[in-house]
C-alpha cells in the first residue's frame, strides 16, 4: 500500500511539474526574427581568379529579444554589407561544403555581434539561420 501511494504521488508530482515547464520557457525566451530583405546574392572566388562564381542567400537574424527589434532594423544596411562582404571573400570549396557553409554563418554572426556590440552596447543578435542558400561556380 506505501508503494502504491509513493508512486501516485511520484506520478503526479511529474505531470504537474512537466505540465508548468513549457510554460516557464515561453516566459523566459522572447526572441525575435529579422530576414536580411531581399536575399543576398554576390559573388565569391572561384578556382582561379578569372573565374567567379555567385551565391543566393535567404539570411534571417534571431534576436535575442523583440525590444531590441527596432535597434536591429535600424543597422539593417550596416547587417547586410557585413554578410555581404564575408561571402564576397569567402574561396569556392568553403561555399560549396557544409562545413564551410557553417564557419561561414559563423563568421557572418561574430560579424554581427562586434558590430552591434560596438554601435549599441549589446550583442543584440543571438544566431544566424540560412533558410536557403544556392551557389553556382
Amino acid at each position: 500500500m506505501t508503494k502504491s501511494l509513493a508512486s501516485r504521488f511520484i506520478a503526479t508530482a511529474l505531470l504537474v511539474s512537466s505540465a508548468f515547464a513549457p510554460a516557464f520557457a515561453q516566459d523566459k525566451a522572447n526572441f525575435a526574427y529579422l530576414g536580411l530583405e531581399p536575399d543576398i546574392v554576390t559573388n565569391y572566388i572561384g578556382e582561379s581568379s578569372k573565374k567567379l562564381g555567385y551565391v543566393r542567400v535567404t539570411v534571417e537574424l534571431m534576436i535575442y529579444d523583440v525590444d531590441q527589434l527596432e535597434i536591429a532594423e535600424h543597422h539593417m544596411p550596416l547587417l547586410r554589407a557585413t554578410a555581404i562582404d564575408i561571402f564576397g571573400r569567402q574561396p569556392e570549396e568553403k561555399v560549396k561544403s557544409l562545413t564551410g557553409r557553417e564557419d561561414i554563418r559563423r563568421a557572418i554572426l561574430k560579424a554581427l555581434q562586434d558590430h552591434m556590440k560596438k554601435e549599441t552596447g549589446g550583442e543584440v543578435i543571438k544566431n544566424v539561420i540560412f533558410t536557403k542558400y544556392l551557389y553556382q561556380g
